[in-house]
Order: C-alpha cells, then sequence, then structure tokens
C-alpha cells in the first residue's frame, strides 16, 4: 500500500481488533498508512497486524516498562509536526494500557489529539451481557493479592451502575469467589474470547458462576467480568406511595403482602402502615 500524508498532523489514538481482524476500520488503516511513526505497546503483536494489512510502517515500543524513554521521544516528534499513532496490542489505547500521560501533554501543548473510534472489549462485553447499560463503571483489574481485593470490592458494592471488570483467567475462580462473597447475588457475566472462534458468554449469578469456575479450573482466553448494579431498596416513602395504590383496589392485608413482596420489607410494618394510610384517607 501506498503510504499518504494528507492527514493533519497530530497524535492518533487508534483503536485495532480484539480478535477478529475483520474488525479493523478503514479510518483506522489510512491512519495508520499515513503516520510517521507508530508507537506500540508490543511492536511484534502490532508488526503481525501491520504485515496482514500490508502497511509498512515506522515502529516503536511504547508501554509501562519504558515509558520515561519513550515519551519524551514521541512528544519532540509530535512538536516537529508528525503524524503519530498509538496503539495497543488489542482494542482501544488506554483502557488499562499506557498512554495517559502522552495524551495529557500533548493536549496541554495545544498538539490536536485524534480519537479513532473501533473495537472495545469493554462495550462489546456490555453491550452483550443481557445486564442494564444505561450506565456503568469500568474498573479495570482487580488487584492480584486477597486482601487488597476484598478492598477494592467493597469500594464498589453502592455504586449505582452495571461494573466490568478485566480479569487474568488464572485468578478469575478466586476473584469470582470474593466477588460472590461481598455483593451476593447479583447477575453477571463472564465474557470469553470476544470476536474471536471461542467465543462465549456465561451468564448467572454470581455465586453460580463462582461455583461454576471452581469446578471447571481456569478457562482460556481473555475474560472481561460483567455484573449487574445493586438493587435499589425501597424507602418508606416509596412504600407508602405503593400501599396507596394498592389500597386502591386490595384489602389492607392483601396491599401489605403485595408491597411486601415487591419490595422485601417486612409484611408487618406494611400491614401497620397501610391501616395508617387506609384510615387517613
Amino acid at each position: 500500500m501506498t503510504k499518504t500524508n494528507h492527514l493533519a498532523p497530530g497524535l492518533y489514538i487508534v483503536a485495532t481488533p480484539i480478535g477478529n481482524l475483520a474488525d479493523m476500520t478503514l479510518r483506522a488503516l489510512e491512519v495508520l498508512k499515513a503516520a510517521d511513526l507508530v508507537a506500540c505497546e508490543d511492536t511484534r503483536v502490532s508488526g503481525k497486524l501491520l504485515a496482514h494489512f500490508g502497511i509498512k510502517a515506522r515502529t516503536t515500543s511504547y508501554h509501562d516498562h519504558n515509558e520515561g524513554e519513550k515519551y519524551p521521544q514521541l512528544l519532540e516528534a509530535l512538536q516537529a509536526g508528525k503524524i503519530v499513532a498509538l496503539v495497543s496490542d488489542a482494542g482501544t489505547p488506554l483502557i488499562s494500557d499506557p498512554g495517559y500521560r502522552l495524551v495529557k501533554e500533548a493536549a496541554a501543548q495545544d498538539i490536536r489529539v485524534f480519537p479513532i473510534p473501533g473495537a472495545s472489549s469493554v462495550m462489546a462485553a456490555l453491550s452483550a451481557s443481557g445486564l442494564p447499560t444505561d450506565r456503568f463503571f469500568f474498573a479495570g483489574f482487580l488487584p492480584s493479592k486477597a486482601a487488597a481485593r476484598a478492598t477494592a470490592i467493597k469500594g464498589l458494592r453502592t455504586i449505582p451502575a452495571t461494573l466490568i471488570i478485566f480479569e487474568s483467567v488464572h485468578r478469575l475462580p478466586a476473584s469470582l469467589a470474593a466477588l460472590a462473597s461481598e455483593l451476593g447475588e447479583r447477575e453477571a457475566a463472564i465474557a470469553r474470547e470476544i470476536t474471536k472462534l471461542h467465543e462465549e458468554f456465561h451468564r448467572g449469578s454470581l455465586p453460580e458462576l463462582a461455583a461454576h469456575y471452581a469446578a471447571s479450573g481456569e478457562p482460556k482466553g481473555e475474560v472481561v467480568i460483567v455484573i449487574a448494579p445493586p438493587q435499589e431498596e425501597a424507602t418508606p416513602l416509596d412504600a407508602d406511595e405503593l400501599l396507596r395504590e394498592a389500597l386502591l383496589t386490595m384489602s389492607v392485608k392483601d396491599a401489605a403482602a403485595y408491597v411486601a413482596k415487591a419490595t422485601d420489607l417486612p409484611r408487618h410494618e406494611l400491614y401497620t402502615r397501610a391501616l395508617a394510610l387506609k384510615r387517613d384517607a
């Protein structure tokens, strides 16, 4: 492919496939062909991707262990008006991958930063999980040590959103056990090998999933955990509204039973409250 240079200079954050190479976008290919430099998490991994699409680009490694060394070099290229593309091994850069410092400094120096959207295991797992998608919280990887992991999960317990967590397959059984212990019967989905040949979504409650992987052992491939948000607890005011509505067509006893089932509030307390509402109506 012939290199083109009609793109504006700046830093391009280029999403790449998480498995299926057909998910590569036309715009991503255009940027990588035009780039003066492609900063890769692992040049061997990205080299195979570039070769697959016939792209001959100058590459350099940029990861957590050499950021201090490579960061000034990338900034210098950007300051010189070059087109620099940042890619990770798979998916959208900066999502549990290096790049934040570079993007922040480029923006601070009025160097244009262009997002080139595409594949993301976070969004793919959420969209097919069967769990609420209106609000979600990406928690990245849980700590590897048990005590730190338990503390981290406690911090996630009250977040009113669907949780999305990355996890190593080696730690999946232990992490699911810890999640089940702290978060209880929440519904969840384990997304494995997304977009690849052996793609799998395993859905169930956290205790069910923890028991399954404790028995079957660690799976193969890449894993994303998606967990339903906490159920909202009914307040006394909520219960009053439900009781008033139920009392329009039910007896006090039946209204109390109906609202108790809907809210998990004690039936005897609801019965007493229903009597008071009936009396004051």
